[in-house]
């Protein structure tokens, strides 16, 4: 895997080369280096293609996900070559337009490892930015006030106290999706393997149900924003909360993490009781 990557990124870095500085290279040089990219690239998709599904899908997904971003930033490099006029781009605006790829995953474990940690921090953006908004009590601080109408008196822009209430436990079971996806990166770090089919097919149906986690995480941290629908946060929350535990029952760690979104999951149907 990480060869074929590793050619192409250096083909990449002669291509850049080749037209950074006079003299330009002849037609033959050229040709050339047109057959090398072509090979490298053929070499990437070959990979792909025959990537035993047996490695795991996890793995297959992110090889064709870096198979395609090769493609379009040697498509991307070539055409900043072809537009623009001869020996006038420097080295340093060739090579900040060409793709340098480094795959280091080896396999299936690697790979779940990296699409956890991508979840992860899709969630930690959600959890922070939602934080943010209520250290600033304003949700919609950051929008320009309207110059004829003034400052927005519209009282659906802020929190209610019953609104507060609920949010309470709503980071709370945001903070939970955080934690469990920390434990479970940590574990599948330190423990996971990827020798046999009944541990890849484990990895990856780890990885499946963890990709549940961050759109139902952003889906609630909207439905937060006033003015709040509180069944709407509801439903959203339950949502959310589902996925966690089915994440946390294909662990035996989980039981502390469980009884956190339980409880999280409680009190929102408590204060949400009266929308029902």
């Amino acid at each position: 895997l990480g060869q074929a990557f590793k050619e192409t990124s250096q083909e990449a870095t002669k291509l850049s080369l080749a037209f950074s500085r006079p003299p330009l290279p002849s037609a033959e040089s050229c040709q050339k280096l047109s057959e090398d990219v072509q090979n490298a690239i053929l070499a990437v998709a070959t990979v792909y293609y025959w990537l035993p599904k047996g490695k795991g899908t996890t793995l297959r997904k992110i090889v064709r996900d870096a198979t395609t971003e090769v493609v379009e930033g040697m498509i991307q490099l070539t055409e900043t070559i072809l537009i623009s006029p001869l020996g006038s781009l420097s080295q340093e605006q060739l090579v900040s337009t060409g793709v340098f790829y480094a795959f280091p995953f080896s396999d299936n474990q690697a790979a779940v490892v990296s699409a956890l940690a991508a979840f992860l921090g899709v969630v930690k953006d959600a959890l922070e930015e939602m934080e943010n908004a209520l250290e600033g009590q304003d949700p919609y601080s950051d929008i320009i006030e309207d110059e004829e109408l003034g400052l927005r008196g519209n009282r659906d822009t802020y929190w209610s106290e019953a609104d507060r209430k609920l949010l309470s436990s709503c980071m709370g079971l945001m903070k939970a999706s955080k934690a469990c996806l920390k434990k479970v990166l940590s574990v599948v770090k330190a423990y996971g393997k990827a020798d046999s089919p009944e541990q890849i097919a484990q990895l990856d149906d780890l990885a499946d149900i963890a990709n549940e986690i961050s759109p139902s995480v952003d889906e609630l941290a909207l439905s937060m924003y006033p003015p709040m629908n509180h069944l709407s946060v509801r439903l959203n929350a339950a949502k959310l909360a589902s996925v966690l535990k089915k994440v946390l029952e294909i662990t035996n760690w989980g039981q502390f993490l469980t009884g956190a979104v339980d409880h999280n999951m409680d009190k929102i149907k408590n204060f949400t009781q009266g929308d029902l």
